[in-house]
């Protein structure tokens, strides 16, 4: 059945790919990454409707959990691995899952996508709960790992959620929300860490930012719950509490030391002329909405 899939068909645009000089190659592929966009555009409800679900899913005590295999599993992981940092978020909050564990990471694991007993006991090892999100993730809409973590995850009463890139699949016939950029043809056919991995890349994006944003983790488009690890996270933090606050970046720096460096607790005392803890309190209160806090949700 691979062969009536689109993301395995043969791309007119690129039959000739290996005749291309270098340029060619790259305004042939620029060319075809720039229908991409398009193709996640029109999934945009559906997106919309998944970034609900899962927000719903951590306001609750939840977690997002990310299940693929191959390159979608690897995007997966890449994505859970980026909200700690950027949005000062447990690592247990958002988890990637890939088939044939972390060594696949970083070399295929052949094989390893086709056992979806597999899928079922990496989410018993996590704990999976009715209380969790998951998002499978298969660009062809059809790999036994996702599909039979999904099927798991129905039967737990987890959320879930489908991505893949392809029109018709068995995917969509196991989540409650898929999620289903149709990319075409790769310009090397079958390979669709191309074109199919920047949907997923943009499309994870998407999920993650947008999750955040509804759970309070920016003020605007600040990163404002971000974890200040190193030098460049430090100068950052410095300088969004001197933006906010209208102070140089030396006073926002103090503000912040005496803070403990959480620069929400940092904005909303200075503003409201509060204690530390009492502006912690406040910000709990408000589960976290900076906005909220300060008293100009409106």
């Amino acid at each position: 059945m691979l062969n009536k899939l689109t993301t395995e068909s043969r791309n007119p645009a690129s039959e000739d790919l290996d005749q291309l000089s270098a340029l060619e190659i790259v305004q042939l592929m620029n060319a075809e990454d720039a229908r991409v966009s398009e193709a996640v555009r029109k999934e945009a409800v559906a997106i919309g409707q998944a970034i609900d679900l899962i927000a719903g899913r951590l306001q609750q005590g939840g977690r997002l959990i990310y299940l693929g295999a191959g390159t979608s599993g690897r995007l997966g992981v890449l994505d859970a691995s980026e909200c700690p940092p950027t949005f000062n978020t447990s690592p247990e909050l958002v988890i990637g899952l890939i088939a044939g564990g972390p060594a696949a990471l970083t070399r295929s694991i052949e094989g390893a996508e086709d056992h979806p007993e597999d899928a079922v006991a990496d989410l018993q090892r996590v704990g999976l709960t009715k209380d969790d999100a998951l998002v499978g993730i298969a660009t062809s809409g059809r790999t036994p790992y996702v599909i039979g973590g999904l099927r798991y995850a129905g039967q737990v009463g987890a959320a879930t959620i489908g991505f893949c890139c392809n029109g018709e699949s068995e995917l969509g016939r196991l989540c409650e929300v898929l999620i289903a950029p149709v990319v075409g043809p790769e310009v090397v056919s079958g390979s669709t860490r191309l074109k199919a991995g920047t949907a997923t890349k943009m499309v994870l994006n998407m999920l993650t930012t947008g999750v955040m944003v509804l759970l309070g983790k920016t003020y605007g488009n600040l990163m404002v719950d971000l974890r200040a690890s190193n030098h460049k996270l430090i100068d950052r933090t410095r300088r969004i509490a001197a933006t906010l606050l209208d102070i140089s970046e030396e006073a926002a720096e103090a503000t912040l030391r005496s803070c403990d460096g959480e620069l929400k607790v940092a904005v909303v005392a200075h503003q409201l002329g509060l204690s530390p803890e009492t502006a912690r309190e406040r910000l709990a209160a408000c589960g976290g909405h900076l906005r909220q806090a300060l008293g100009d949700r409106d």
